[in-house]
């Protein structure tokens, strides 16, 4: 079994080949989901592979945002360089970039949790695209990673400690749609550590704790999964160090059989090095949202109470060289670290070097005596200089004019009531499966216009249906009715016309920019289609916490959020996309079909809508934002960074 470690700085590659990892995982200064790590220039790329090999240390490096039509050769001239560079695989998001790397390359590539595969459709997927290993979707649990190992051959990778997104990966597009920031170009905001208030709850009800995942190495040991995944390329070496050191040791007690697989110093030292709350993770299904707070507090040491410039902590486990942070409620008053103290019992009186107010606190430890010995053995690195080569690229794609098309009007819907509404202005009616879908499709047969199902948003088990036309969320969902007419959702992140597999019709992102759709339209005769309506989905996650109702950000912004059939919490914009003043041009471009997602909408909102988008009446817009949370053209004008 593999232990991958996290590398976002050179300091951190000693250290994780130090701790005893067996690969890395690392980036280019472009294209890499962390690109606020400070992440490897191409010299120091080639520096760092040398260094890993020469002490037997796989390195991986990840390619793992969405690449735009515009990037193409720049991300292909980029992998191009990874390759004559020796690096043992490439983790990708794209699979317009997998393509490329499959069809130009012979490097291993491996699909990121971005792909968001939960499913042995997914697995068998990925393996039928020649892929040598699947990043699973932390969201798994350890009977649901069995399944899909004992049914595909392919490699398996899994997070065994870290943070933990709140959404489903490559799924997330809330900090992307309040702030600009994509989580899937690499510039995630982390909306979900802010304070939000749902009813009568209120918190950082989006935060998660961290992965701790000890206690499942040895079943994932059993179950024969390769990859053991530390995350945190954006944290500091000593935390590189500490996790890869102390998985290592795990990893070879479990493979030795011994009960106790973590030594009590080891867990302290994982605890004081970063913790914002930890859990055993989805992999045992454990709950893992931390309301109290969403910042990294260290080992809790349990109350304190100062008398000025003394303070007592009712622990024995403070010492010399210690750093301590005091907290009162929520607010942290302050810290330092531990020089002058003596101990009376289970208790240690400490010699503050300011004065803190009389009264009781939670006391924590931010930082280990060791942690100076830590950084001392790590030290620094130095590459020396290194001649790097990089040869242009120019990917030759066709040139295609799709004149001007008549778009169709397809209508998103999820009950009876809105469906009778917009039938007289459909062409097309995409209809969520839920009990009664296939009456649906009835009523859209009697009246002629085209029916096509939308599969669950998320499926670890995919359901057996009988439709001829599916929308599709996932991967899994497409490989597995691969030889039905497909419709992708724009949750597929179609971000090029690379992209792979082709199927009947695409959703095209909601993050691309008019520039960036024209710049697709001109290279591909697919179909197409523009999300120019709805709610746009923000995030879904496992949660079993947050309630359906209206969840409030600390600006007033107000989101919706529901429980589907299978148990999942999805969380809405606050804000509808709005593209009815730019439906002329995005038919002049190609677009073969406008979809108007009227799901859980009023009927009476909804008829509203279906005449505006058959009309083009943009008179109608101030009457629809009055009765909407307010109207948004989203990324249209500028796309994402």
């Amino acid at each position: 079994m593999e232990l991958l470690a996290p590398v976002g700085y050179k300091d951190a590659l000693k250290a994780a080949v130090l701790g005893g990892a067996d690969a890395v995982y690392m980036a280019g200064k472009d294209f890499g989901a962390r690109r606020l790590a400070d992440n490897f220039s191409d010299e120091e790329l080639k520096g760092a592979v040398k260094f890993a090999h020469d002490n037997k240390v796989r390195v991986y490096i990840t390619v793992n945002t969405l690449i735009k039509e515009s990037e193409l050769d720049s991300a292909a001239e980029f992998i191009n360089f990874l390759h004559s560079i020796d690096v043992d695989a490439v983790i990708v998001q794209d699979r317009g970039l997998m393509r490329y790397i499959r069809e130009n390359t012979a490097m291993a590539v491996h699909a990121s949790t971005q792909m968001g595969i939960h499913s042995l459709e997914g697995a068998r997927w990925a393996q039928e695209q020649g892929l040598q290993r699947v990043i699973l979707s932390r969201e798994l649990n350890l009977e649901q990673i069995r399944k899909i190992k004992e049914g595909s051959s392919i490699g398996l990778e899994v997070f065994i400690h870290g943070a933990l997104c709140y959404s489903f990966s490559g799924g997330c597009l809330f900090s992307s749609m309040l702030g600009g920031r994509s989580g899937n170009r690499g510039l995630c905001a982390q909306p979900c550590r802010k304070s939000y208030r749902l009813g009568d709850q209120k918190g950082f009800l989006l935060s998660t704790a961290d992965t701790f995942g000890v206690d499942s190495v040895p079943e994932l040991m059993r179950i024969g999964v390769e990859s053991l995944k530390i995350e945190g390329r954006m944290r500091s070496p000593q935390y590189v160090y500490l996790t890869s050191m102390v998985y290592s040791n795990v990893i070879r007690r479990a493979k030795e059989g011994r009960k106790e697989i973590i030594t009590p110093r080891e867990r302290e030292l994982l605890e004081t090095v970063f913790n914002r709350g930890f859990s055993r993770g989805y992999l045992k299904d454990s709950e893992v949202v931390q309301p109290l707070f969403a910042d990294s507090r260290g080992l809790p040491l349990g109350k304190a109470v100062s008398e000025g410039h003394q303070i007592t902590v009712l622990s024995d486990r403070i010492f010399v060289g210690d750093g301590l942070t005091f907290y009162r409620g929520d607010e942290k008053v302050g810290g330092f670290l531990a020089r002058e103290m003596t101990r009376k019992g289970k208790a240690t009186i400490l010699r503050s070097p300011f004065y803190l107010a009389k009264g009781e606190y939670r006391a924590y430890k931010t930082k280990d005596r060791e942690f100076d010995d830590i950084q001392a053995k790590i030290g620094s690195i130095d590459f020396g200089p290194m001649k790097v080569i990089r040869t242009p690229v120019h990917i030759d794609l066709p040139k295609v004019n799709r004149g001007s098309r008549k778009p169709q009007l397809s209508f998103y819907v999820s009950s009876a009531s809105v469906m009778d509404v917009v039938l007289p202005y459909a062409e097309r009616v995409y209809y969520e499966m839920g009990r009664h879908w296939e009456d649906a499709r009835e009523v859209c047969r009697s009246a002629g216009i085209e029916f096509v199902l939308i599969l669950p948003r998320i499926s670890p088990e995919i359901p057996d249906i009988d439709a001829d036309s599916i929308m599709v969320s996932t991967l899994g969902q497409m490989y597995k009715y691969r030889n039905r007419r497909l419709y992708t959702h724009y949750t597929l992140n179609y971000f090029n016309s690379l992209t792979v597999p082709k199927v009947y019709q695409q959703t095209l992102s909601v993050e691309l920019s008019r520039n960036d759709i024209s710049d697709i339209c001109s290279h591909t005769d697919e179909r197409l289609e523009a999300y120019v309506f709805g709610r746009v989905e923000l995030m879904v996650s496992k949660d079993p916490r947050l309630r359906e109702g209206t969840l409030i950000d600390e600006r007033n912004k107000r989101f919706q959020t529901y429980r589907d059939a299978q148990g999942y919490v999805h969380i809405l914009n606050s804000s509808d996309t709005f593209l009815l003043d730019y439906l002329d041009e995005l038919e002049a471009l190609g677009i073969d079909s406008f979809g108007i997602d009227l799901r859980r909408r009023h009927p009476d909102l909804a008829k509203l809508v279906a005449e505006a988008y058959v009309k083009r009446d943009l008179s109608m817009k101030s009457t629809i934002r009055k009765k909407t949370g307010g109207l948004t053209a989203s990324h249209f004008e500028n796309g994402v960074p």
